[in-house]
């Protein structure tokens, strides 16, 4: 009689890398007539005290995890979401600039968020076409899939069978998603402030293993989603 096989249980090839993507903590309100500050174009509003506790949350559930690096984006957001599980496992967090969030042309600063609650047509457009490049101005979908696959391609290879953390944006979770399953590149433009999105970048392809995972957040779940930057 041959011996029980059990079920397969899912294992990194050789050489990939583990990465799990944070969405960084609420940030700040916007007001319209009053333009959060820019860093290279970008909005760079801080985080709101709600996104405070979300960084200190996202810190609690992976600090016993075995993290190589810590990941943020030039925009300050990332960063003090990151900085309580950088404290908790002294790493210093590096900057990848490719995963900053996708540029809004004549809508950022806050506008965005303003013009989307609106209904505006072109939110409408711009979610039914799944390209942020309908914002006049803003950067098409070809060249923002370009630069945060090179992001996350540049951290994969750094990082061979290591775990990583990168704290980016709600577009960049969704254009990541995106590119790893040939989705609507909409689909999953939605994730959580604090939710943690884990793939698995190969030499070949990447593996979504998990995504919004907000456990941490629990007592959060009731709160409206905001899915854009």
């Amino acid at each position: 009689m041959s011996e029980p096989v059990r079920q397969y249980r899912f294992q990194p090839a050789p050489g990939a890398c583990d990465l799990l993507l944070v969405r960084h903590g609420e940030s700040a309100p916007a007001v319209e007539g009053q333009p959060f500050p820019t860093v290279g174009g970008h909005a760079d509003p801080p985080l709101d005290p709600q996104g405070q506790d979300e960084g200190r949350r996202v810190a609690e559930r992976l600090k016993g995890e075995e993290i190589s690096a810590i990941y943020v984006t030039t925009l300050q957001r990332t960063q003090q979401t990151a900085a309580p599980l950088a404290a908790e496992l002294g790493l210093e967090p590096r900057v990848e600039p490719e995963l900053r969030e996708v540029f809004l042309g004549e809508w950022e600063g806050g506008l965005l968020r303003i013009r989307a609650r609106e209904q505006h047509p072109i939110a409408k457009e711009m979610f039914e076409k799944g390209d942020w490049g309908i914002i006049p101005g803003a950067e098409p979908r070809e060249d923002f899939a370009r630069r945060v696959r090179a992001g996350i391609t540049r951290i994969a290879e750094a990082h061979p069978d290591q775990r990583v953390v990168a704290f980016v944006h709600g577009g960049v979770i969704g254009m990541v998603m995106h590119l790893a399953c040939g989705s609507h590149p909409f689909a999953f433009v939605g994730a959580e402030n604090g939710s943690i999105n884990h793939i698995v970048v190969t030499e070949d392809r990447w593996i979504v293993r998990r995504f919004n995972d907000t456990g941490h957040l629990a007592t959060d779940l009731d709160k409206p989603i905001q899915p854009l930057t």
